[in-house]
């Protein structure tokens, strides 16, 4: 994992002044998608991290809806971004197989689009460090590329994998979840996208 993470970060790095002019707003999100997580945010229990926060916009979101918020990210660009762009949020720099939190101390993650460059087989160690850090209860949200589980594409970026939600919800039960539902949007132009919720089993 930690070389897979390694060339990811580089490749965002070279590119995050880009990719968040273009995606790091809410003008760039999907209307369903601001429903989803905002509705999400009013059932979690407790403090959230946003795990793989980019840009920050999503952080900023949640703390606007009144919810407890910090935001982590590998790609040190970003989060000195943040945290220029939306003053008063808590951003910090680190990585999401080793979350700098306490075990149970968190009341949801809100994964949003930060698993889909790890390799499929590197997947259930970062969703096992969700669960260790999530109180028994509290919700995961995941937002992914659809597709044939574990099919590689070129993305802008960097290699990115697809997932279903019959798949990834096995992973969800052996990391210790309990999955909540899945929702899938295909539109043209656009990459399917698969959104799935969960909660840490108690």
């Amino acid at each position: 994992m930690p070389a897979a993470a390694d060339a990811v970060r580089a490749a965002y790095t070279r590119r995050a002044v880009e990719y968040t002019e273009l995606l790091g707003s809410l003008d760039a999100v999907h209307a369903e998608d601001l429903r989803l997580i905002r509705d999400w945010a009013c059932r979690v229990p407790g403090p959230v991290l946003d795990a793989g926060c980019g840009p920050g916009h999503w952080t900023a979101f949640l703390a606007e809806q009144g919810v407890e918020v910090t935001g982590i990210d590998q790609v040190e660009p970003f989060v000195e971004g943040a945290r220029r762009r939306f003053p008063g949020v808590e951003f910090r720099v680190g990585r999401l197989e080793t979350i700098p939190r306490r075990d149970g101390a968190l009341g949801g993650v809100l994964a949003w689009y930060s698993l889909i460059h790890l390799p499929p087989a590197d997947v259930p160690a970062v969703l096992r460090e969700f669960a260790r850090v999530l109180r028994p209860g509290g919700g995961l949200l995941l937002g992914l590329f659809d597709g044939t589980p574990g099919e590689a594409f070129d993305h802008a970026v960097a290699t990115a994998y697809r997932w279903d939600a019959e798949t990834i919800g096995a992973v969800l039960d052996t990391a210790g979840f309990d999955s909540c539902g899945s929702s899938r949007r295909a539109e043209p132009e656009t990459r399917p996208h698969l959104a799935v919720e969960a909660r840490r089993r108690a």
